[in-house]
């Protein structure tokens, strides 16, 4: 099974406004392990850099000034990615940029059928989080300490070692006989099924029960409800 996990920066975070990808990186996999092969490439966005942006991920106007158009490299991107299941994290982001710039240069969109967002596999398997590409990285022992600013490449490849953590650590690369499909995340039930009782339990009440209970309800005053039934004094049973 192959397998691309990709990171993109960006000169803002909206792609419907006119932002644009300046860098974009991945790392392919093939069966969970990292093949060697990558695809790095800064991009030349056509429009200024955001100032909030640039403190994101260090790069400027003059840096990206002679870097290739996205058409340019475009043809080389789609053949990198071919038919792989594309990974990202918060993909939505990641994928609503490609696929603006796929729309500039009349190339197919990429389908969400093929995308697999960590994100969302995080939260479900830690939901009280936190689920930031840092935090996982704290989590599960990845050395993210060249991880000074945001950088494609260098977040792909990190998010490739979360990603195996996340769908069950290294022992998923270890799999003999049929190649395993994309991960299929499923949400765990809380404690046992519920299933209806053959018979019916039985609750006995005793004499000792029932006075603390009338005293609880003489404590309460005279508009408690149940008032109406001290009369009874005999102990009780109930089933449920």
């Amino acid at each position: 099974m192959r397998e691309v996990v990709l990171d993109t920066e960006t000169t803002g975070l909206d792609p419907t406004s006119g932002d644009r990808i300046v860098e974009i990186g991945c790392i392919e996999l093939v069966n969970h392990i990292p093949s060697g092969r990558v695809f790095h490439r800064y991009v030349n966005p056509e429009r200024p850099m955001s100032i909030d942006a640039a403190r994101v991920h260090g790069l400027d106007d003059a840096f990206l000034r002679d870097k290739p158009r996205f058409a340019e490299i475009a043809d080389e991107l789609v053949s990198f990615l071919g038919d792989a299941i594309l990974v990202a994290h918060n993909a939505e982001f990641d994928t609503g940029f490609l696929n603006a710039e796929f729309a500039r240069c009349e190339r197919s969109a990429i389908s969400s059928d093929r995308v697999i967002d960590t994100l969302m596999l995080a939260r479900r398997k830690h939901p009280m989080g936190p689920n930031s590409l840092d935090a996982l990285c704290a989590r599960y022992f990845v050395d993210s300490s060249r991880r000074t600013r945001h950088g494609a490449i260098l977040d792909a490849e990190l998010l490739s070692e979360v990603y195996i953590e996340l769908i069950g650590g290294r022992q998923a690369a270890l799999m003999l006989g049929e190649e395993p499909g994309p991960p299929t995340v499923t949400v765990a039930r809380h404690g046992p099924a519920v299933r209806p009782r053959p018979v019916p339990r039985v609750f006995v009440v005793s004499a000792e029960e029932m006075e603390a209970h009338r005293n609880a309800v003489l404590r309460i005053g005279d508009g408690a409800i149940w008032l109406r039934y001290l009369d009874d004094d005999k102990p009780a049973a109930a089933t449920g």
